[in-house]
């Protein structure tokens, strides 16, 4: 499964100090997601995943969040692309393992 979206980058408040960074994954996606990941997902519910942000590439996991899965969005992809919370971007996610 491969999901474009664009969304805003945003400091997660428990870890303010540490400028963990992440974008939400669309409601409706992240919904789908859980139903392909029922019965394979690692701890804390993560799912492992390929992205894609500008010239960026790396695997990571998204967790669950609120109102969809998170994705961290680390250090370096920011620094590459010039991006800062509250920016918006364009983010490409693959689902692995399905």
């Amino acid at each position: 499964m491969l999901v474009d979206f664009e969304a805003k980058l945003w400091i997660w408040d428990a870890r303010k100090g540490e400028s963990w960074t992440f974008v939400t994954l669309p409601a409706e996606e992240s919904e789908v997601i859980r139903e392909l990941t029922a019965g394979t997902r690692r701890g804390f519910g993560a799912v492992r995943v390929k992205v894609s942000v500008g010239t960026s590439h790396w695997q990571t996991s998204i967790f669950p969040g609120g109102e969809g899965y998170v994705l961290p969005v680390k250090r370096a992809v920011r620094v590459a692309q010039k991006l800062e919370a509250g920016d918006v971007a364009s983010v490409s996610v693959e689902v692995l393992g399905l």
